[in-house]
């Protein structure tokens, strides 16, 4: 039987690819390609796995319209499950417990705001556009999600949790609904501020992102666990499969009872290098999916 030809999606950014991926195409004898090159032949490929389309947030329409074009039986994730994804207002669709989020349509009157509270776009990647803001800087608050609507993008408002500062956020990825490791985001925002954009890369990203100590390896409680288990099963019941990956970010709320933050689907930094083994996972499992 002739080998699987994959193709990991990239951005014109980092054509190579996230080097965290690297040791996954290596394994598959995969390429990367970008996403938006015209001159890529996506059905020379078998499988076409979304990986770092980084850029993707600033052209939404034009990215879901490649994943369609790619197809559901070539694609990875599936585009349906991207589309759901690519905009955060997911949230009011799951019925697993999530982060208390007000959305702000375009034209729509900024909410009365209370205590500290973080605000940002619902598509969006890399923390840009996103700011933190305790109550006597709500002035910048409301600022920030007059630019973002002003924009024709919806603004997300939600309150600050103070597991984030003290623990940072619980990431656990998943490939084909298993937990295969899991680590923990410490906060990128600093009080009162928008988060600043790293200088000198193509990429528009906050500069926390490239941090060395803004994730290490850790462990999910079982009720963090059980959490994102809902969740993945919520997703593969309205989508008839469990994604391919999917990384679940879990935060406790002020009563100390885990709420889902983010479930990502799209292209979440899996953070590999964490956890020996987790490249060679991903890639026997993108081997096998039908």
């Amino acid at each position: 039987m002739p080998p699987v030809r994959v193709a990991l999606a990239t951005c014109s950014a980092v054509p190579a690819g996230n080097p965290d991926d690297h040791r996954v195409a290596e394994l598959l004898g995969a390429r990367f390609e970008v996403w938006d090159d015209a001159s890529v032949d996506w059905d020379s490929y078998d499988r076409v796995v979304v990986r770092s389309t980084w850029d993707y947030t600033t052209r939404v329409d034009e990215f879901l319209a490649w994943c369609h074009a790619v197809g559901p039986q070539r694609l990875r994730n599936r585009p349906a499950l991207i589309a759901f994804n690519a905009d955060k207002r997911y949230l009011e669709s799951l019925s697993v417990p999530t982060v208390t989020t007000r959305f702000v349509a375009p034209g729509a009157a900024v909410p009365d705001l209370s205590g500290e509270v973080v605000v940002k776009p619902s598509v969006s990647a890399g923390s840009v556009h996103t700011g933190r803001f305790s109550p006597s800087a709500h002035d910048g608050a409301r600022a920030l999600i007059e630019q973002i609507t002003a924009g024709g993008r919806t603004a997300m408002v939600q309150p600050f949790l103070e597991d984030i500062g003290a623990r940072g956020e619980v990431a656990m990825v998943h490939f084909g609904g298993e937990l295969s490791h899991t680590f923990v985001k410490r906060s990128v925002l600093a009080p009162d501020e928008v988060a600043p954009v790293a200088e000198g890369i193509p990429l528009v990203v906050a500069a926390a992102m490239f941090e060395d100590d803004l994730v290490t390896a850790g462990e999910a409680s079982p009720d963090e666990v059980a959490l994102a288990r809902s969740a993945l099963e919520e997703l593969a019941e309205t989508f008839g499969e469990m994604p391919l990956y999917a990384r679940v970010d879990v935060v406790r709320d002020a009563g100390g009872h885990p709420v889902l933050l983010e479930l990502e689907v799209v292209e979440p930094h899996l953070y590999l290098a964490t956890s020996p083994g987790a490249a060679e996972r991903l890639a026997g499992l993108i081997a096998q999916v039908p």
